[in-house]
């Protein structure tokens, strides 16, 4: 098991029902793989829009894996855990089983 931490950004535009969708999924994924190893910081694109621009997100919900590189991106609500787990290279680890 790796020891890493991991920091994640999660871009979100305002509270609607598919931004907050998207901040419960990766929540979720978060503690089933990553639990006690991940930062989250979940940020509004309409309340800080230079973060935005600065990391140029084009759509939102974004996740971008800060750390450990290399930096990658996820788009959408983050509802395929698979997907947004290979996309971001994260472990599979889980914790939590079922």
């Amino acid at each position: 098991m790796t020891a890493e931490r991991y920091s994640l950004r999660l871009y979100v535009a305002g509270s609607t029902p598919r931004s907050m969708q998207a901040v419960k999924n990766i929540r979720n994924i978060c503690e089933r793989h990553l639990a006690g190893l991940y930062d989250l910081e979940v940020i509004d694109i309409y309340q800080h829009p230079e973060a935005a621009a600065g990391a140029q997100i084009i759509a939102a919900p974004t996740l971008i894996k800060v750390s450990p590189a290399p930096a990658r991106r996820a788009i959408g609500d983050l509802s395929n855990e698979q997907k947004v787990l290979s996309t971001l290279s994260l472990p599979i680890i889980d914790h939590h089983e079922n």
